[in-house]
């Protein structure tokens, strides 16, 4: 596949994931008046979900947990796919990081969700395994060039 359909790829991707972080109303995404939301210690979320997850049901818990993590997966393997430079795990790492925080930022912002420092972690490690997919994918694909990573 070439850089342009990657590239494509990417903004079709980033304009998806935009639309269901910040529009999507089946994902609870309205604009209100509403009191602003947020988590700001680690693990709270993700151990409420997991400790609760008999009573919330399966789809709740898949759906945050699994889908953060999920959601971000191409995030990670489509830089190091179109810009060289991102082909280091740290670098990919950090902007999974940041672009995950960025989107919390503007949804505590905007009040379409909820800033939870739970979902940058889960997005940032689907950036990490997005990351890991590509590279093992890239070194099969190109088995003589030196690792970047």
């Amino acid at each position: 596949m070439g850089k342009k359909s990657r590239i494509l790829l990417f903004a079709a991707y980033l304009a998806m994931l935009c639309y269901f972080l910040f529009f999507a109303e089946s994902m609870g995404r309205t604009f209100s008046e509403r009191q602003y939301h947020y988590n700001l210690l680690p693990f709270k979320e993700i151990t409420r979900f997991w400790k609760y997850r008999h009573s919330l049901g399966f789809m709740s818990v898949a759906l945050n947990l699994a889908g953060n993590v999920l959601a971000f997966l191409p995030f990670g393997t489509f830089l190091p796919g179109i810009f060289v430079r991102c082909r280091r795990f740290f670098l990919t790492t950090l902007l999974s990081f940041e672009f995950s925080l960025c989107v919390e930022v503007i949804q505590l912002i905007w009040k379409v969700g909820s800033f939870d420092v739970d979902d940058i972690l889960l997005n940032t490690l689907g950036g990490m395994i997005g990351y890991i997919i590509f590279y093992v994918y890239y070194r099969f694909r190109h088995p003589g060039t030196k690792d970047k990573g």
